[in-house]
C-alpha cells in the first residue's frame, strides 16, 4: 500500500501567521487580497522540505542561473522524417556552452558529468540521452516522434525557461491520435542509471513541464519513491536523501488541484528504477 505524504503547509502558515501578532479576520486583510491568499504567498516563499520513511525530499537552490541561454532546431523538419530510422538532429545553441563544467558544480555535492553541459535529449517521454555538441543521430520510430530537448547543467539539471527547450512531433506513418502540443504535459528526466560512491547518497530529482504551472493551490507533481508519496508544489530541481543501496524506484505524475491525473500521454512517467552502490573497495 502506497504511503502518502500530504503537504499540510497551509495550517502551519496560517498558525504561524497569527503567531507573530497576525489575525484572520478580513478587516486586516488588503481590500484586494483574501486572508487565503496572504497565506498561500506565505507558502509559496517557502522552499520545500518533506520526509518520510527516513526519504528526505528537499528544494534545491538554483547555483547557477542561465536566463538568456537559447536552443532551437535546426533539422530535421518534420516533411523530412518520412519513415522509421535513424536521422541527424541539429541544434543552434546560443548564451550557452556546450561541453564546459558548471560553475559551483563541485559545491552541488550530487552526480556530475565530467563532459561538461549537455542537451537532454527525450523521445517519447524515454530516458534521456545526454549529448554534448548540437549534431547528433536520433532513433525515429513508427507512429508519434514527441522530441522534447532541453539544456541541462553538467550536473544533469535543466534550465526552465522558454528559450531552453524545444518540443516537437514527428510522425511517421499512419497515427491515430496526434501528439496535442498545447495541452498540459510532465517529462520525465532525473534520477536515471546508476550511482556510486559519494554519488549515491545525495540524489538530482528533476523534471519538464510544458504548458502548465504547478503550485500549492493547483496542479502538483507527486513523486512516489519506494512506495511513499511525496507531493511537490514547484517546478525546481529537488535533492533526494535517505535512500538505501540497491535498486530504488521513482514515479512522477502531473495531478490536480483535487489529487487527481492530468490527462496526457506522459503525465505518469511509469517506475523508473535507478541503482544505488557504495563505492568499490580500493586495490
Amino acid at each position: 500500500m502506497k504511503k502518502k505524504l500530504n503537504l499540510l503547509l497551509l495550517g502551519v502558515a496560517a498558525a504561524s501567521f497569527i503567531g507573530c501578532g497576525g489575525s484572520t479576520n478580513n478587516a486586516d486583510v488588503a481590500a484586494d487580497e483574501s486572508a487565503d491568499a496572504v497565506v498561500e504567498e506565505m507558502m509559496d516563499d517557502e522552499p520545500v522540505m518533506l520526509e518520510a520513511d527516513g526519504i528526505k525530499v528537499y528544494e534545491a537552490n538554483i547555483a547557477k542561473e542561465f536566463n538568456d541561454a537559447e536552443l532551437s532546431l535546426n533539422g530535421p523538419t518534420s516533411d523530412q522524417v518520412a519513415e522509421a530510422g535513424a536521422y541527424n538532429f541539429s541544434f543552434a545553441v546560443a548564451n550557452y556552452e556546450l561541453a564546459q563544467q558548471t560553475e559551483g558544480a563541485a559545491d552541488r555535492h550530487c552526480a556530475n558529468s565530467g563532459k561538461g553541459q549537455h542537451i537532454h535529449f527525450i523521445v517519447n517521454n524515454g530516458p534521456y540521452a545526454a549529448h554534448y555538441e548540437p549534431e547528433f543521430e536520433g532513433e525515429m520510430m513508427e507512429g508519434n516522434n514527441v522530441v522534447l530537448a532541453f539544456l541541462s547543467r553538467s550536473y544533469h539539471e535543466s534550465i526552465k525557461t522558454a528559450n531552453a527547450h524545444v518540443l516537437t512531433n514527428f510522425m511517421v506513418g499512419d497515427v491515430e491520435d496526434e501528439f496535442d502540443a498545447s495541452a498540459e504535459h510532465l517529462f520525465y528526466s532525473r534520477p536515471k542509471g546508476k550511482y556510486a560512491g559519494h554519488d549515491a547518497h545525495k540524489i538530482l530529482l528533476d523534471f519538464y513541464l510544458i504548458n502548465t504551472e504547478i503550485s500549492n493551490s493547483g496542479n502538483k507533481v507527486r513523486a512516489t519513491i519506494n512506495g511513499t508519496e511525496f507531493i511537490l508544489p514547484k517546478w525546481a530541481p529537488y535533492f533526494v536523501e535517505g535512500l538505501p543501496m540497491g535498486t530504488n524506484t521513482f514515479r512522477l505524475e502531473l495531478i490536480d488541484a483535487n489529487g487527481s491525473p492530468v490527462e496526457g500521454p506522459f503525465n505518469d512517467s511509469g517506475d523508473r528504477e535507478i541503482t544505488l552502490e557504495e563505492a568499490a573497495p580500493e586495490a
